[in-house]
């Protein structure tokens, strides 16, 4: 399976030499945020924005809960992958390989390859529809010129520090633009404190579980051991790495809250139905061009760092299943592999002007299956003996097997849902 970019002594000292530069890293405001702030961006897409505007559009304030619950979730599994990385000085594959043996490694990596490549045709389209809200035109040359701009951020010579100080910046740009938006909108406060009660209203279910799928990626989090070796932390860095955790997590539930929000606030009382991430921009025409400007400014960052976050992690498990993961994501075998998931997503986009609906089919089937399988490797890796003093406790090893349950319960949801 997966190889690792070399072999040290003992796991401490191969630990402190994954990256000789963490004291370097310290200095400056990009120290101590990156990799979950990296995961927040590419998680948070135009899909997201897609299902949490039909949300507030369609049942207003009373699913606003679903962010709250995941967030807390996803908290729980980004922190498991930050502990996991910190201890182990091999890839993410190699890594499952190693307790859990090849077999199940191979399920994680091309199940992993998967979920975020049939999501890959989305966040380009979704770059290109943003492009032509602000610019006009047709969203489809936007979307292959974008694709060609993220192609080009893979191949400068040192990629992950690019990547990381890219994705905080859009991240900010993100949250200013969309806070601003649910600001503009107006919500009604005493509704979407109500929202925070947990039900289910009739024919809510399919958007209860796209959504609780975008706010808690299991994927993004396993990818979390990846981020944090490329970032050079080491187990010392623990209470770095988890303040870092925590803040772009919760970055991310609140990209999804405020988006509901806007739409509770302005979609649901136009009837407005959303079909597309540009609905909100429409709607919010009469407020005044600049704030059609801003959600679209929003939509782009959401757009452009799923593009780039989504094939990393694709392109890099894809690497690690033809174990060509060596050397992490400075290595022209991995960079060949993100670009490869980058171009079948621009050519998918710009070839049917978006997503098609068998591709949006099978996104959503393969991370039903996949992701629940990966939540449980996750949960066993946490707890082995090789974590050390970053084993999770009893309390954090509950939470993480409920969080297996939600995840298996979203599956069974969907499948009955299917077939039923």
């Amino acid at each position: 399976m997966a190889s690792d970019s070399g072999r040290c002594s003992s796991q401490t000292s191969c630990m402190t030499a994954t990256i000789d530069a963490p004291q370097r890293q310290r200095r400056g405001i990009f120290s101590a945020i990156g990799p979950a702030f990296i995961t927040a961006a590419l998680v948070f897409g135009p899909g997201s924005i897609t299902t949490a505007s039909s949300i507030g559009a369609q049942f207003g304030y009373q699913l606003l809960w679903v962010p709250v619950v995941s967030t807390i979730l996803m908290l729980c599994f980004v922190d498991i992958g930050v502990r996991i990385g910190l201890s182990t000085d091999r890839s993410v594959l190699a890594t499952v390989a190693e307790k859990l043996t090849g077999i199940v490694a191979l399920i994680v990596g091309v199940g992993s390859f998967l979920v975020v490549t049939s999501f890959q045709a989305g966040n380009s389209a979704g770059s290109g529809a943003a492009a032509t809200i602000m610019f006009g035109g047709d969203p489809r040359p936007w979307a292959a010129a974008f694709t060609v701009v993220a192609i080009a951020f893979v191949w400068l010579p040192r990629f992950y520090p690019v990547l990381e100080k890219t994705m905080v910046v859009i991240i900010l740009i993100m949250l200013i633009a969309l806070v601003a938006t649910a600001i503009v909108a107006g919500p009604d406060p005493v509704e979407a404190i109500k929202g925070l009660v947990p039900r289910i209203p009739d024919g809510a279910t399919t958007l209860v579980v796209g959504l609780a799928a975008t706010s808690f990626s299991v994927v993004g989090a396993l990818y979390q051991i990846q981020l944090v070796r490329e970032k050079g932390w080491t187990a010392k860095d623990y209470k770095l790495a988890r303040r870092d955790a925590i803040s772009g997590t919760l970055v991310l539930g609140l990209l999804a809250v405020v988006i509901i929000l806007a739409a509770a606030a302005v979609l649901r009382p136009a009837g407005t139905q959303v079909n597309s991430p540009a609905a909100l921009a429409t709607i919010l025409q009469p407020i005044g061009d600049w704030a059609v400007t801003l959600f679209a400014i929003g939509l782009f960052a959401a757009a452009f760092s799923s593009l780039l976050g989504n094939s990393t992690i694709g392109g890099s498990m894809l690497a690690g299943v033809l174990r060509l993961d060596k050397g992490g994501l400075s290595s022209v075998p991995v960079k060949i592999c993100i670009t490869a998931v980058m171009v079948l997503g621009g050519v998918v986009a710009v070839v049917f002007g978006g997503v098609p609906l068998q591709l949006i089919i099978t996104a959503q089937a393969t991370t039903i299956i996949a992701v629940p399988v990966i939540g449980v490797v996750m949960v066993l890796l946490s707890r082995d003996r090789r974590r050390g003093d970053l084993a999770i406790g009893t309390p954090q090893l509950v939470l993480a097997i409920l969080g297996v349950l939600f995840l298996l319960a979203l599956a069974v949801t969907y499948v009955v849902r299917l077939f039923g």
